[in-house]
């Protein structure tokens, strides 16, 4: 069986799906960002599969570019997360209005 782009495009399909799913309806903090992180990585699934069934490589770079910012924007939202955490006791988004002043 060969995989054609079709089915790339079903599997990153239904990966975002489940983030979309994920940030809408959970409350916790850390399930919202791994949700997100879900949607990132659907997104470049799709990246390089097209890449490679287009021939060039400018969507796998693109994909390389993408995945430094998402692991930046994972420490930055950790590093709120324990923040909040550390003052609640809790992950729960209701908080997160704590940080406005």
């Amino acid at each position: 069986m060969v995989l054609g782009p079709n089915h790339f495009l079903l599997l990153a399909l239904v990966l975002f799906g489940i983030g979309v799913t994920g940030v809408l309806v959970r409350r916790n903090a850390l399930v919202i960002l791994m949700s997100v992180e879900l949607m990132l990585n659907a997104v470049n699934l799709l990246l390089v599969a097209f890449s490679h069934y287009n021939g060039n490589l400018a969507g796998q770079a693109f994909t390389f570019f993408t995945m430094t910012v998402a692991a930046a924007e994972v420490a930055v939202g950790l590093a709120i997360i324990v923040m909040l955490y550390r003052h609640r006791l809790d992950t729960s988004i209701e908080h997160i209005r704590l940080f406005r002043h």
